[in-house]
């Protein structure tokens, strides 16, 4: 379903700041016109949409694949993704490339390039996770290419238009200077698949890295004589952790854990999603190597996990379901924390002048309705 009309409005509890109050929101082309507190009818134009949450539309800084296809050099994958990821709510996304060769990275971002017209969810540019990672923890990156990664490609990648976020390893020889090389070319720097001591990640967030990359999942962990990587991001109110909540890679408490040290402000959700997700159970590609998918995780055959199968409205949805937080605080992790990360102001937000991404909510956060610049995209189908 798609219909683009000129003038509505959408009424609803509206999903700001981290808390849920009744009013609407007016539609104007491709923008948001208004925001209303207090809405009379004679405020509103003739055409309606009655909701029960209206949020702006989710923003997922971490897609490695989904709907069967990953993310690698056909474009057509990339337009795939874009095309169904509203369906979840999304409507916007960084592409995310793991630990590769490097003749890979030039085949990816030109495929990326050339893609210039988008339906559906908009890419804001790639988050490239690795190579400059730890081999002690690679999780499902190959250990070779980690340890054989050129230096020659931090250059590429901080002169590229095309990226947007990259994930290292703080602890690595030449990891602080990374870091600074590429917050100097206006990147956004993520900690992760690290075995950084606290010190070390302490001096990577020093350095200017203002976010960690699925807190918990393959970094050094938290006890009370060496705090490691995980208790460095959990006080340190600089960075903000990324938080896949598919009960897989961390359990519900110890994502309550994080909450209550980082707030709705200081904690991204995330999918890291794979080819698998949105597919029935079965084997799916991840860096070229395949994945077994139950329906739950995504795994190699030792058990080591490689991406999720969450989508982000299961994501927020669970972080209510679990008692972690209330749906003004989930949402507000899936849409305003990742924006402001970004350092975007004109989405992840309802306010006048921004882009009219919305997403429309019933009472338990199932998505019925994503709208893309203005254009009512998708909607779930009638029961």
């Amino acid at each position: 379903m798609e219909r683009q009309g000129t003038r509505y409005a959408i009424r609803g509890k509206l999903a700001r700041g981290g808390t849920l109050s009744a009013g609407a929101v007016v539609v104007e082309g491709a923008r948001i016109a208004a925001v209303l507190d207090d809405p009379r009818e004679g405020d509103l134009p003739p055409d309606i949409i009655d909701t029960a949450i209206a949020a702006p539309g989710y923003i997922d800084l971490q897609v490695n694949g989904a709907f069967g296809v990953e993310i690698d050099e056909h474009p057509e994958h990339f337009r795939l993704i874009a095309e169904r990821l509203p369906e979840t709510g999304v409507t916007s996304w960084l592409p995310t490339v793991i630990s590769s060769p490097p003749e890979h990275y030039p085949r990816v971002l030109r495929a990326y390039a050339t893609s210039t017209s988008w339906r559906g969810a908009e890419p804001l540019g790639f988050h490239l996770e690795g190579p400059f990672l730890s081999p002690q923890k690679a999780g499902a990156h190959p250990p070779d290419v980690i340890r054989g990664a050129p230096d020659s490609l931090i250059s590429i990648f901080a002169s590229s238009n095309e990226v947007r976020l990259v994930t290292l390893a703080p602890e690595r020889t030449g990891g602080i200077d990374r870091i600074r090389l590429l917050r100097e070319a206006g990147k956004l720097v993520s900690l992760g698949h690290t075995n950084a001591t606290y010190e070390e990640l302490r001096k990577g967030i020093d350095a200017g890295a203002a976010k960690a990359t699925h807190l918990y999942s393959t970094m050094s962990g938290l006890h009370h004589r060496a705090p490691g990587a995980v208790g460095a991001i959990l006080v340190d109110d600089r960075i903000t952790a990324g938080m896949i909540s598919d009960g897989v890679h961390a359990h519900p408490g110890a994502v309550e854990l994080a909450y209550r040290m980082k707030g709705s402000d200081g904690m991204v959700l995330v999918t890291d999603q794979m080819s698998g997700a949105g597919m029935p159970p079965g084997n799916y590609p991840i860096g070229n190597r395949l994945v077994t998918c139950d329906g739950r995780s995504a795994q190699f055959e030792n058990g080591t996990l490689a991406g999720s199968l969450l989508t982000m409205d299961v994501a927020v949805r669970n972080m209510v379901t679990w008692g972690v937080c209330g749906a003004g605080e989930s949402i507000q992790m899936a849409t305003e924390t990742p924006a402001a990360l970004l350092g975007i102001t004109d989405r992840g937000q309802l306010q006048p002048g921004a882009r009219a991404d919305l997403v429309l909510l019933d009472s338990y956060l199932n998505v019925t309705e994503t709208i893309v610049g203005g254009t009512r995209y998708w909607s779930s189908p009638p029961p």
